[in-house]
């Protein structure tokens, strides 16, 4: 079974073709601001200008007539890039007469970590730039036990380095910088329960620039506070549900730091640690297409007429027919 899937939820145009064992081809036209964050209407028009081109180059390769699907990322996400994202699956569903399947973006981040390692039932740590989750499977749903009262840790990574003046995206920046940093200064720590919170701690790490601190030792500081609460919390969440597994998603997770972190964690603990492929962590269309084949597999289609976007569709919301 060939499915192509097409991930656009937010700066990443992403478009590959999977079969149940591997990615067969993949292409990316990701969107760069020239300063500033991400601008939903200009990310959006970044789409659309390049989705025909990546089309051509992954039909230059693969037969669009040996398709079995068409997935794309419904939600949650940038609304105009959704749309633009949708609007291509529908056309694709339609000029192919192949099926349409609307796939939850959190999902595929989990269930791509789950293809492509030898993780069961783990504690997931989702960190993104919009999202910020500690996640495990109940039953047929995958339950919230923790996550962020305001932004992402990768918004809040963003948030400092464009302060600092550093380009987007800001988290392998400050990654780097953090490297050379070698005084740890206090920060807010701010867990409440399972829950955590990165606003003030941003706050906080521009106040110490304007103080002078160096910009290398405000990385470093806010790193080891920011990954040390989402350290905690996934430990919390191994003990609450008795797991022994974590497996790390969400472009924040190529962050060596975090997965060091992590790693140790889990040996302190006698549990084990996976994050999957470096490629398949941050946006992509891989794991789009891949949970579109599961759930294409299991009976699962979406009408065009119930492709509406949903840009705060949450993974819990998602029944998973194939548990």
């Amino acid at each position: 079974m060939l499915v192509l899937g097409i991930e656009g939820t937010a700066w990443n145009l992403s478009i590959a073709v999977v079969n149940e064992n591997s990615v067969i081809k993949e292409v990316r036209y990701p969107y760069i601001p020239h300063k500033g964050g991400i601008h939903p209407r200009e990310a959006a028009q970044h789409h659309s200008g390049h989705i025909a081109k990546a089309l051509r180059n992954i039909f230059s390769q693969i037969d669009p007539s040996t398709l079995d699907g068409v997935a794309f990322s419904i939600g949650p996400g940038m609304g105009p890039c959704l749309r633009t994202v949708a609007t291509a699956a529908r056309t694709l569903s339609l000029a192919l007469d192949i099926p349409l399947i609307g796939v939850n973006h959190c999902v595929a981040h989990i269930e791509v970590g789950l293809w492509k390692t030898d993780a069961k039932n783990p504690v997931v740590l989702y960190v993104s730039g919009g999202n910020s989750q500690v996640i495990s499977r109940r039953g047929r749903f995958y339950r919230v036990f923790g996550e962020t009262l305001d932004i992402g840790i990768g918004n809040a990574l963003d948030k400092l380095a464009r302060y600092a003046g550093l380009p987007h995206p800001g988290g392998p920046k400050i990654e780097k910088l953090a490297f050379h940093g070698s005084h740890y200064h206090s920060l807010p720590y701010v867990i409440k329960g399972m829950d955590f919170s990165f606003s003030g701690m941003v706050t906080a790490a521009q106040n110490l620039l304007n103080r002078g601190i160096s910009v290398e030792d405000v990385c470093y500081s806010f790193q080891e506070t920011a990954f040390a609460m989402l350290v905690e919390v996934t430990e919390r969440a191994m003990a609450y549900l008795e797991r022994d597994e974590v497996l790390l998603v969400g472009g924040v997770g190529v962050n060596a730091r975090l997965q060091e972190m992590l790693h140790i964690m889990c040996q302190d603990r006698g549990g084990r640690f996976f994050c999957p492929p470096r490629e398949l962590m941050g946006d992509n269309g891989a794991m789009i297409g891949y949970t579109g084949l599961k759930m294409l597999k299991t009976g699962e289609k979406t009408r065009i007429e119930d492709s509406t976007v949903k840009p705060n569709y949450r993974v819990d919301e998602v029944e998973l027919p194939w548990m």
